[in-house]
């Protein structure tokens, strides 16, 4: 298992939808890639100029919502997640 470091998160994303509301089926490349995912990993925290370690605001198991352009994917497993600095994450529900 990866282990982050500093203030990184681990994220699984969520799959994407396959089908529109209304039923209608989507092929592979017009699915949009969610932005959105579960926290399978945090890091210990970001320190301060002062050297104060600062946790983190998300745990593991917390379903966030992060910029699209954030982090970077990595295979795990034959699993991809991505691993991204927890001020990329916008929301988490």
């Amino acid at each position: 298992m990866l282990k982050p470091l500093a203030d990184r998160v681990i994220i699984k994303q969520s799959e994407a939808e396959v089908k529109t509301k209304s039923g209608i089926v989507l092929p592979g490349s017009a699915q949009d890639k969610p932005n959105q995912g579960e926290v399978v990993a945090v890091g210990p925290g970001k320190r301060t100029d002062e050297g104060k370690l600062v946790a983190l605001d998300v745990k593991v198991g917390d379903l966030v919502v992060y910029s699209s352009y954030a982090g970077m994917k990595f295979k795990l497993d034959d699993e991809e997640v991505i691993i991204i600095s927890e001020s990329d994450i916008l929301a988490k529900y």
